[in-house]
């Protein structure tokens, strides 16, 4: 599983963000054992969606029920627009513990995908509790930075996959923060995640759908 957040670079808003996920997909299309989703900002998600096959998640999804709450985004809305899921406590988006639970169960109450973000191994056994459909172990200091978490700190990879197999073995592992390589794949697979979460290194490339296949590359 790769992750690509678009985030709201440039590069992934708007017009960019149809022409950067036709892109991806038609990278992702060499590699059929691997599952590529993709991640733009909200007033993309329709669009997006629109035009690929690739599934698309939401950037943030809050546990509010329907009713007052402006500015809320809701389950009910993202599986209205044909969302497979949403990322849930990104590190540039956090909320708090209580919400991230109401989050997931609202998240799976509507038959959408839940990719939970956490920090540390800790939290990652505490997110796991609430069987989310992916726990994303990111270190915040790490994120958009030039060293992957695989490289800097594999010890905190292997205890996360290990917190979240104790609590809740059927929660898979995703790692990101500075995954650039190929190799940083290949790394995180063998620390026995499930795949990746990136950003900038694919979205803000010269060639974001050769980048995707270097990604890729190290998945195979």
């Amino acid at each position: 599983m790769i992750i690509i957040n678009m985030k709201v670079y440039p590069q992934g808003i708007g017009d960019a963000a149809v022409d950067l996920a036709r892109t991806l997909e038609t990278a992702a299309d060499a590699y059929p054992d691997a599952t590529l989703a993709l991640a733009p900002s909200h007033p993309d998600l329709a669009r997006v969606r629109d035009a690929v096959e690739v599934p698309v998640l939401a950037q943030h999804t809050d546990g509010h029920e329907p009713g007052s709450g402006t500015g809320r985004v809701l389950p009910e809305s993202l599986k209205d627009l044909g969302i497979d899921g949403s990322l849930v406590n990104h590190a540039e988006r956090q909320i708090p513990p209580k919400e991230i639970e109401r989050a997931v169960k609202r998240l799976t109450d509507a038959g959408l995908a839940s990719v939970v973000c956490a920090e540390d191994a800790n939290k990652v056994a505490q997110v796991a509790e609430h069987d989310p459909t992916f726990v994303a172990m990111e270190p915040p200091e790490l994120i958009g930075g030039e060293v992957s978490v695989t490289t800097a700190n594999p010890d905190i990879v292997e205890e996360s996959v290990q917190a979240a197999n104790k609590v809740n073995p059927d929660v898979p592992v995703l790692c990101g923060a500075g995954v650039k390589t190929g190799e940083d794949v290949s790394t995180a697979l063998d620390l026995e995640t499930q795949g990746v979460l990136v950003a900038s290194a694919v979205v803000k490339a010269d060639d974001p759908g050769a980048a995707l296949a270097d990604l890729l590359d190290g998945a195979v």
